[in-house]
């Protein structure tokens, strides 16, 4: 049995789905791994530490593509990659369903059975598989670093014989894991931190990490059976708009990480908020390849609103590549080994277990 990837298109992904630890972990379990030449090159991972623990390299991308039995990727590949895949294979990854429904149906047509990772169901069994999860911590610490580079005041207070320095004050919208690992990071650094969400199920958690739970009166709990949010109702909408208001008035810091899955991002920070923002202020929009939760983000652009900076990347982990590839890596291995019947050394889909059922896209 064969596991395989080729490199992704480097100018936009440079997260890698195999490394090196887990070259050996397959073997371990019984593959084979197949790697595209310089698949870890832009990583400081040369082809000899793959092979040192037990990949073969080659130059022919077509090669690893036809003969993989399972072929691990991040980004679903491009028109000729795709046409080249024979029936009767494997191919895991994130491929955005919603968006790319015409291109996987016609893989799924062919018998070549397609596994999107963020369709994983939030249980305890499919943890230490949840891609969104491990990946959404590292972007919710990145956002409060990159937020803070730009900010022109020392984050902690600090007492000097010259005078006090103020606290800097941040607000996280979203309380998720992107948004708890936000609040921890910036309370780490000496941050007053307040947060938001729409799940009520949030507030013990930002409290717990010594944040202040902003509460709108009359709260519904607007979370799903699977623990994502859901969208609210027009009445809550406006009830969290008048207290956002009045909080971004002395906020130094936003910090945005609301998503609903499948669907574009919900517009939260409203033209007329930000413009009553201090100058010198920050947002930095997590959401903003889906749209972004304010009226003017605009992804891989500093935008200049009144003094008020808003920014927010397409792909933030391209900041953070090998730890965010180290951890997905581990995502896909354990899919993959829950996936695999190593007694009979073949493919199990098995449409009883909940992990596959929902990861199968058709």
């Amino acid at each position: 049995m064969i596991i395989g990837s080729v490199s992704e298109n480097k100018n936009t992904e440079k997260r890698i789905s195999v490394t090196p630890e887990n070259v050996k972990k397959f073997i371990s379990n019984g593959f084979k791994v197949y790697l595209e030449k310089n698949y870890g090159n832009h990583l400081d991972i040369d082809d000899n530490k793959f092979a040192e623990n037990g990949a073969e390299i080659f130059d022919s991308k077509e090669k690893i593509i036809k003969e993989s039995d399972i072929l691990l990727q991040l980004n679903l590949p491009n028109e000729k990659d795709l046409s080249t895949i024979p029936p009767n294979k494997n191919l895991i990854g994130v491929f955005d369903p919603v968006n790319n429904k015409d291109r996987i149906s016609k893989l799924s047509g062919n018998n070549i059975n397609v596994f999107s990772l963020e369709l994983l169901p939030r249980i305890t069994r499919a943890q230490s598989m949840d891609i969104l999860s491990s990946q959404a911590n590292l972007a919710g610490y990145k956002a409060v670093v990159d937020a803070f580079s730009y900010f022109n005041k020392a984050i902690p207070m600090m007492m000097t014989a010259a005078g006090t320095i103020p606290a800097a004050k941040v607000l996280v919208v979203g309380a998720g894991v992107a948004g708890l690992q936000a609040i921890a990071t910036a309370k780490r650094m000496g941050a007053i931190v307040f947060a938001t969400d729409v799940r009520m199920a949030s507030k013990e958690q930002v409290e717990s990490l010594g944040g202040k739970f902003l509460v709108v009166e009359g709260s519904e709990n607007l979370e799903t059976s699977s623990g994502y949010a859901k969208e609210a109702s027009d009445e809550f909408k406006k009830k969290q708009e008048g207290l956002l208001k009045d909080t971004l008035k002395k906020i130094d810091i936003v910090v945005c990480t609301a998503l609903i899955p499948g669907k574009k991002a919900p517009v939260i920070i409203k033209g007329d908020m930000v413009k009553e923002m201090p100058k010198g202020s920050i947002i930095y929009d997590l959401a903003a390849s889906q749209g972004g939760n304010t009226e003017f983000t605009k992804a891989d652009e500093i935008v200049d609103i009144n003094g008020v900076k808003i920014l927010g990347d397409s792909n933030l982990l391209n900041k953070l590549p090998i730890s965010a590839s180290n951890l997905y890596s581990k995502n896909l291995l354990n899919f993959v080994i829950n996936l695999y019947d190593k007694k009979n050394n073949k493919i199990n889909i098995n449409l009883e277990d909940e992990i596959i059922k929902k990861t199968l896209v058709k």
